[in-house]
């Protein structure tokens, strides 16, 4: 949620910025409304002032000997009553804006970074790096993931569909045990980088996922139970964000930083017709996510480490990849700044998005009420969150299966998962 005092002093900036990302998003409403609860604020509390006052004078006039009765007394008291009935009308009125200017604040996305390059859409997103080409295969004849997968009988998405619908897949054998084994890299890896493991639920309440910016924008992209008011889960960094949500922390405990395996479950409205096979796009699909909740000063450093963490996994399995930096216009609704990693797909001859590593500032931290205090300091501070995928578990083990396909149809199985599987080969 961006600052109300931020947009109300600085609402041609704040605009600015708005209008570098892509859509169409417009302040005024915000400010028209800000501008008629502060006039009906002032009016409520002259008013009040006003009562007060008359309640004193009647208090005084009785003491003094005036009848209950007299034409002064019950002239105060009728003004009383008066303003009584006033204060009851605006107060409603008062809350009602309040209420308009919140639910409007929170369609609203995050301000772009200074730093953030300036563009109109993914087009203009910034290419930062390259990491493993040597790594790629040259092989003439390179299969996708999903042929290599069935070839070898470790996926079937005839049966998922059976069972559920479209968008989702059954792994076996070697499959399952190559994705726990995925999972159980990553965790050691980010663990022993200093993240701290969670394992939360995957029923969120819809004020968990407020806070975090998935509501009430993106209702259509998850899962609801409608009876309980729970959410499944589109990423960990829902629950992990929120165990903080309404809290504040001592400025000792930061950085708090933590690492998660969770399925991940999204509807992927709007995506009809692409990535239909595979393991790119899926209903549930499971991940590795890192959150971190620190102080404003450390963010950008913060940010870059996080980037560097997810980054590791890639060359440890040596999968080739290249890190973007996006651009205004391609941001995602709650960050103010965002590096994507993308891992070499050789069959399609391209990369593909593995990991979003987003500073989200302290727009999350304003919509979820997560502050902290500094010792002997008055008054607290928002903290900045940040995540990212480290990684997406699915989408890895696609770039191991084709970067690691053999000419005889078998995969080797990077060095360092071969200890997880007691296995060279698939």
């Amino acid at each position: 949620m961006l600052d109300l005092k931020q947009i109300r002093e600085n609402p041609d900036r704040v605009q600015e910025k708005l209008n570098q990302r892509s859509g169409s998003y417009d302040i005024q409403p915000i400010l028209e409304r800000d501008r008629q609860q502060k006039a009906l604020e002032k009016t409520r509390s002259q008013l009040q002032a006003r009562s007060n006052e008359i309640g004193k004078l009647v208090g005084q006039k009785l003491k003094s000997n005036s009848k209950p009765d007299d034409a002064e007394v019950l002239a105060l008291k009728s003004e009383g009553n008066q303003i009584k009935a006033q204060l009851s009308e605006l107060e409603p009125q008062e809350k009602e804006l309040k209420a308009e200017i919140e639910a409007l604040l929170l369609a609203l996305p995050n301000v772009p970074s200074d730093t953030t390059p300036v563009g109109k859409d993914e087009t203009e997103n910034v290419e930062i790096r390259r990491w493993g080409d040597e790594h790629k295969p040259q092989a003439e004849t390179l299969l996708p993931h999903w042929e290599i997968a069935e070839k070898l009988g470790i996926l079937n998405s005839d049966r998922a569909t059976k069972i559920a619908q479209s968008r989702f897949i059954v792994l076996l054998g070697a499959g399952a045990a190559l994705e726990r084994a995925l999972i159980s890299f990553m965790l050691d890896r980010q663990t022993a980088a200093g993240y701290t493991e969670v394992m939360p639920p995957l029923l969120v309440n819809t004020q968990s996922l407020t806070a975090t910016g998935q509501l009430p924008k993106f209702a259509e992209e998850s899962f609801q139970c409608k009876d309980d008011d729970l959410w499944l889960i589109p990423t960990a960094e829902v629950p992990v964000t929120n165990l903080y949500r309404d809290e504040i922390l001592a400025a000792d405990d930061l950085p708090i930083l933590h690492c998660a395996y969770t399925p991940c479950f999204r509807r992927e409205a709007g995506s009809y017709g692409r990535d239909t096979r595979g393991l790119i796009r899926l209903h549930q699909f499971n991940k590795v996510e890192l959150v971190k909740l620190v102080k404003p000063n450390t963010s950008e450093a913060e940010h870059q480490a996080l980037v560097q963490n997810a980054e590791a996994i890639l060359q440890a399995l040596k999968l080739p990849y290249r890190t973007i930096e996006l651009c205004t216009g391609d941001l995602g609704f709650g960050a103010a700044k965002c590096y994507d990693l993308e891992v070499w797909l050789p069959s399609a001859n391209t990369y593909r998005e593995i990991s979003s590593c987003s500073n989200f500032g302290d727009f999350q931290a304003r919509r979820g009420n997560i502050r902290f205090k500094e010792s002997g300091q008055k008054g607290t501070q928002f903290v900045h969150t940040l995540n990212g995928s480290g990684l997406a578990v699915g989408r890895t083990m696609a770039a191991v299966l084709e970067n690691y396909q053999q000419p005889d149809g078998s995969v080797r199985i990077p060095e360092v998962l071969q200890p997880y599987l007691n296995r060279e080969v698939l």
